[in-house]
């Protein structure tokens, strides 16, 4: 800490170029934090999925109902603790961009199964007892602006009413969860779909719970024999393994972001190198002054190495902050991506990326300038 004032006024010598390596250092790490949010949002129902919940769909496509006399079936299976069904509505509030999720569920038992989602016992209780009743997530509530007691009218897409009006339903709850679990829903009773529509006898899909996460799959592949050679047989897998297929449909965002992230870094890398390659260079004698006026070769190599790691951690540091305050203090979700933050995985990749770059980028002029003798120093003057 010592040659810190050293350290300082030696990047001070050049400010212009300084501030730009900063600004360069500072964009890829708020585009590596923008890029690794966005890879947590796709994934969101990935790293929350539970691992005691199973999800059974018909085998050949998501899209294709189950019959509702499924439920009892999966419940008396051997280690099937509870089960709920859902069914995608697809409806539009005003306009067709305001996009969001609605499904028409099994209420008590859907709830039971997602503790996650957080909301008063009163309201929990009035959408139970109300037919008509909705259940909405806090961000999709935010973006329309709605409280409980509102009227919300939902034009069908995929069901439809008999006379073709919109759906009405009353929101009488409002869920929160924490970061990660996704609070864009829409959930209504599935029996005022079955008898409004006259389809009660089918649903989307199931979500069960089981009793020992352990057998999983054994309970999976029972629950798929059960159901062999109908007309309807099923694929049943853990609720994470659902929720990253349902993830990849779109691609693997993963191996995207990688990919981008390591062209942008390695161009990175080879500014950072050249930045400090020419400072060094640019001050070969001033090396020397200072070797001979009893600087080690070690003191040498520590400034060289503590100016690259002062400008990484300067850039770097600021732009993961930026993300990581931008993502947590403001709801930067949507419609496509329900939640946008940066988790603390992410802050620490990014950290440890910073270590590396500072090292990478300043190691080699380091070395030279500790090589450096004071005879070949002193004479390019």
């Amino acid at each position: 800490m010592k040659f810190l004032y050293l350290i300082w006024r030696n990047l001070m010598r050049k400010p212009i170029r300084t501030l730009l390596n900063l600004l360069s250092i500072f964009i890829a790490f708020v585009l590596f934090g923008a890029l690794f949010a966005v890879k947590t949002a796709f994934g969101v129902g990935v790293e929350i999925a539970g691992l005691d919940r199973l999800i059974t769909i018909h085998k050949v496509s998501l899209i294709q109902p189950l019959p509702k006399g499924y439920g009892n079936k999966i419940e008396a299976v051997e280690g099937v603790a509870s089960v709920a069904h859902a069914t995608w509505f697809g409806g539009v509030y005003q306009d067709p961009k305001n996009f969001f999720a609605q499904f028409a569920v099994s209420p008590e038992s859907y709830l039971a199964l997602y503790p996650e989602a957080r909301l008063p016992e009163e309201q929990k209780q009035a959408w139970f007892e109300n037919r008509t009743g909705a259940l909405v997530g806090r961000q999709t509530a935010d973006r329309f602006g709605w409280q409980v007691g509102d009227r919300i009218p939902i034009q069908g897409t995929i069901w439809r009413t008999p006379d073709d009006s919109a759906w009405e339903f009353t929101i009488e709850g409002i869920y929160d969860a924490d970061k990660g679990f996704d609070t864009t829903n829409f959930f209504f009773h599935f029996d005022y779909l079955a008898e409004t529509t006259g389809f009660d006898n089918v649903v989307g899909w199931y979500i069960l719970k089981i009793d020992d996460p352990e057998r999983s799959a054994q309970i999976a592949a029972e629950i798929d024999r059960l159901f062999a050679n109908s007309s309807a047989e099923t694929k049943t897998s853990t609720e994470k393994a659902f929720a990253q297929g349902f993830a990849n449909q779109i691609g693997n965002i993963g191996k995207i972001v990688i990919s981008i992230l390591v062209v942008v870094f390695f161009t990175l890398l080879l500014v950072s190198g050249n930045t400090m390659a020419l400072s060094v260079r640019e001050r070969i004698n001033e090396l020397g002054v200072l070797k001979t006026l009893g600087f080690t070769d070690s003191h040498v190599l520590g400034m060289v190495l503590g100016e690259s790691y002062l400008v990484t951690l300067l850039g770097g540091g600021a732009g993961l902050a930026l993300v990581t305050l931008l993502t947590r203090a403001f709801d930067l979700g949507g419609s496509i991506l329900p939640t946008l933050y940066l988790p603390w995985t992410g802050v620490w990749v990014g950290l440890a990326l910073l270590a590396a770059m500072g090292f990478i980028s300043g190691a080699i002029p380091a070395l030279q300038a500790q090589r450096l003798t004071i005879v070949d120093a002193l004479r390019r003057t």
